[in-house]
């Protein structure tokens, strides 16, 4: 099946074919028809399956045959909520990617940068309208956004905006829409605060699921290395140094830690730079730039701030900290092996961390090959150190036992002459 078999028009197709895409993913092929029949959607699938494509397609297809019929201002008629800024930004490109011949207009609005320009684009008119729910809000209260010609809404990565503390500022956008759009609903699982909120987002949606096993063991070849914390920085650079490749992404629990790791590969002469939730919005943007343009071959990243990152051909993942969350570990090396390619995705594992992988393991339903030799498997300090007991005392048994003290008179007489006091004498 090819993308023309699925009813795609002219104008995109052409781009389709300018980006090298002929085949639909499973996604694609199972979602786009339920969107060009305009049919609410419900969709359950990681990062990396092509879910953008799946729903950005059916959107710029309606925008394009419905805009013969409308004259005058554009309007905001397709909204997209997510909830980062380089995810927003991703999307964007996608969308201008895929509509590059349809003459449909596209914007990003997101935090975190002065307002001026995106003010500036909204007051031109934009069809689609990609946004953070933070700054989406803001501009709605200053006047600035008007929800109320909306036909097609998009709630992607539902279950991180819920992680991230945005539940109340995605229902109250919900409230703004209009009661009769199309909506879609995307989320790589289904706790049940996410399967109350799509109730509330949708009417009787027809459902897709990409099952998490399907999108990492087929293309991505995974290793793993049982590694000291202490000695995690060093086999990083031995990875790095023996075996050159073109873009490495490198993931860390904490800010604190990715700084820590450029840090530690500058004084290696490995150049590399880091994306996370305290570096400026320019400072990321630059980051990522320089890392899709292979200026920067190694990108450090926290969870939060790799969201949106694709990059063609990103050769090797590396899971410096294993993730907490399962469903992060599928995210994460789903950033290689996207769409026909594949990829490496290595990690290494502490003893505190085994947990994690357990889980991990559980949910791919594969055991992740272990590399049973490197130079630091066998150090000495991958069990953490006991505290030494503290030595319990020992009653000696060579000291001489007292001799009983005897209550005698004399002793009577000694203690009695310490309680008195000496007698005043007289003048």
């Amino acid at each position: 099946m090819t993308f023309k078999d699925l009813g795609i028009i002219d104008p995109i197709l052409k781009a389709l074919e300018a980006k090298g895409y002929t085949y639909p993913s499973p996604i694609q092929a199972q979602s786009i028809p339920i969107l060009l029949n305009r049919k609410d959607l419900l969709g359950c699938a990681q990062t990396g399956t092509g879910k953008t494509a799946a729903f950005a397609i059916p959107i710029l297809q309606h925008l394009y045959n419905d805009q013969y019929k409308s004259k005058g201002q554009r309007k905001i008629k397709a909204l997209i909520v997510t909830p980062t800024r380089e995810l927003a930004i991703q999307i964007g490109d996608s969308f201008t990617a895929y509509g590059k011949h349809t003459g449909i207009v596209n914007t990003v609005i997101f935090g975190g940068v002065k307002q001026g320009t995106q003010t500036k684009a909204l007051q031109r008119g934009v069809d689609i309208l990609v946004a953070t729910p933070g700054r989406l809000l803001d501009l709605i209260n200053q006047g600035y956004i008007s929800l109320k010609d909306v036909q097609y809404s998009v709630l992607d990565e539902a279950d991180h905006m819920l992680d991230m503390g945005f539940i109340h500022d995605i229902r109250r956008i919900i409230d703004q829409l209009p009661k009769r759009r199309q909506s879609l609903f995307f989320s790589a699982t289904m706790p049940p605060a996410i399967v109350k909120l799509s109730q509330k987002l949708l009417g009787n949606p027809e459902k897709v699921t990409i099952e998490p096993k399907k999108t990492t063991a087929e293309r991505v070849e995974q290793a793993l290395y049982f590694v000291s914390k202490k000695n995690k920085p060093k086999l990083l650079v031995h990875l790095l140094t023996q075996n050159e490749v073109d873009s490495t992404l490198i993931f860390t629990r904490t800010k604190y830690g990715a700084d820590k790791i450029t840090k530690f590969l500058k004084k290696v002469n490995i150049h590399s730079e880091a994306i996370h939730g305290n570096k400026s919005q320019n400072q990321r943007q630059n980051a990522l730039l320089n890392f899709k343009e292979g200026k920067t071959k190694v990108l450090v990243a926290t969870d939060i701030a790799a969201r949106g990152i694709d990059v063609d051909g990103l050769a090797l993942v590396v899971n410096f900290d294993l993730p907490n969350i399962a469903e992060t570990y599928v995210h994460r090396i789903g950033r290689t092996g996207r769409a026909a390619a594949s990829g490496i995705a290595i990690s290494f594992c502490d003893i505190e961390e085994k947990p994690y992988l357990k889980d991990i393991q559980k949910l791919i339903a594969q055991e992740i090959r272990v590399i049973e030799e490197h130079p630091f498997l066998n150090s000495g300090d991958n069990e953490p150190v006991e505290k030494p007991k503290r030595p319990q005392r020992t009653r000696r048994t060579d000291r001489k036992p007292e001799a009983k003290k005897t209550d005698n008179a004399e002793n009577r007489q000694r203690k009695d002459r310490r309680r008195k006091p000496f007698p005043r004498k007289r003048d």
